[in-house]
């Protein structure tokens, strides 16, 4: 499929990617800090595209920006297609803001075959998805909906130190608020919410189709702050009978949770145990030492719950033998967690109809990485999402998603809205 061959929606969607890209490159990538400059031109830069299509925009306490397409019935539960636009430092471009301007797209494209809708379809840009700037797992989506924690407003910017409070009002927002609960958006006020988003894995590069429907996202636990604490010795004079070593019993610990997770393969479970830093105190270590020390970060994911419950059970087990057996210690320091969503399965046979009357070739994927979506999800919001085909991961400058691709996304969505209210029940 050439660039010729594109919706108009699709040719705007590339043409808003390019404009972001040009504009928040920020080499080798491109940042869009969460309440910061780049996140800001993204926001202000797709309200100006939605005004145009006839779209009316507001934000909320937060600064969610909804931009509303009127439908027949205002009163009917709105269609909510939406995603993020800020990004890791030095990312890609497509990672959020994909989502955001299919969704633009789809309206676009509604316009240009003057089809309303039955309900309002609303395109919801959310503000601080990427976890890296605050610890927190999706902030804007959960203040769209008043559910944000109030602690959450105490959290700290990576880059700067100061609040998540403090960069809100800085941008113009309530976080008083936010801190009450004040939504954006009531649960009842949306019939689906649907995410688009490149996908940061490589099924659909290895199935060789450009979009997929997401089954769920994963759920996990993370300890970001975890030790292997032995003692430190000379190298040659310790005998082996006397040692502590946190090498050791941190390769035991690696080793263990390895073979838990082939036996989870094996029983047709998907999870992934990732330790995503090992570190050792450079003023400690030495080529002739013992390692007395050993830091580590510990990530665990899955979309069934159950999975989560049976290795976090198996860890407790698994580091209590290898103290015994190392003559070391663990202390796994704070916890952070988030629940597993499933998407729904009406939704799901609706873009599977969607697709089929496409003749496209869409495979049902899971989802590893966490999304908006999981927050509506969790909250009782019917949910659906669409990955789209993109090499080399996410997070990165390398994101390699085809604007092609993408407009296939865009297909299938706008066939998605138009037949909605005719589905069958």
């Amino acid at each position: 499929m050439n660039s010729a061959a594109l919706t108009a929606g699709g040719e705007l969607a590339g043409r808003i990617l390019d404009v972001l890209a040009e504009a928040t490159t920020d080499a080798p990538g491109i940042t869009r800090v969460s309440y910061g400059a780049g996140e800001r031109f993204a926001h202000d830069l797709v309200r100006k595209e939605a005004e145009k299509l006839g779209a009316v925009a507001r934000v909320d306490v937060a600064g969610n920006l909804y931009l509303t397409l009127s439908g027949r019935d205002p009163d009917l539960p709105a269609l909510v297609i939406g995603s993020h636009l800020d990004s890791v430092a030095h990312g890609g471009n497509f990672d959020g803001a994909a989502g955001v301007v299919a969704g633009l797209a789809v309206m676009a494209e509604l316009g240009a075959r003057g089809i309303r809708l039955p309900r309002d379809l609303i395109v919801l840009a959310t503000r601080a998805e990427e976890a890296v700037w605050f610890p927190l797992s999706y902030p804007g989506s959960q203040a769209a909906l008043g559910l944000l924690d109030p602690q959450a407003l105490e959290a700290r910017r990576s880059d700067s130190g100061r609040t998540l409070a403090e960069h809100m009002l800085e941008e113009g927002f309530d976080p008083d608020a936010a801190r009450r609960g004040v939504p954006g958006i009531g649960a009842a006020q949306i019939a689906a919410f649907i995410e688009v988003h490149i996908e940061q894995g490589p099924r659909l590069v290895t199935a060789e189709a450009p979009i997929g429907i997401v089954t769920g996202i994963a759920g996990g636990f993370r300890y970001v702050d975890a030790k292997c604490l032995g003692a430190y010795a000379h190298s040659g004079a310790e005998p082996r009978f006397a040692r502590h070593d946190a090498v050791l019993g941190f390769a035991d610990l690696v080793a263990a949770l390895e073979i838990e997770w082939d036996a989870l393969e094996r029983e047709g479970h998907d999870a992934t145990i990732t330790f995503g830093r090992v570190q050792s105190d450079p003023t400690q270590h030495g080529g002739s030492r013992v390692l007395g020390e050993l830091g580590f970060t510990l990530d665990v994911r899955s979309a069934e719950a159950t999975v989560l419950e049976r290795v976090e059970a198996r860890l407790r087990t698994i580091l209590a033998e290898v103290s015994a057996r190392r003559g070391v210690t663990f202390e796994l320091g704070q916890r952070f967690t988030w629940q597993p969503a499933t998407m729904a399965p009406a939704l799901i046979e609706g873009l599977d109809r969607a697709a089929t009357g496409l003749k496209m070739q869409a495979p049902h994927v899971p989802s590893g990485a966490g999304h908006d979506a999981a927050t509506f999800a969790g909250a009782g919001i019917p949910t659906g999402m669409l990955f789209v085909r993109n090499e080399n991961g996410s997070h990165n400058p390398h994101e390699a998603m085809e604007i092609t691709d993408l407009d296939q996304a865009i297909r299938l969505l706008l066939r998605f809205v138009t037949d909605f209210d005719n589905s069958p029940d």
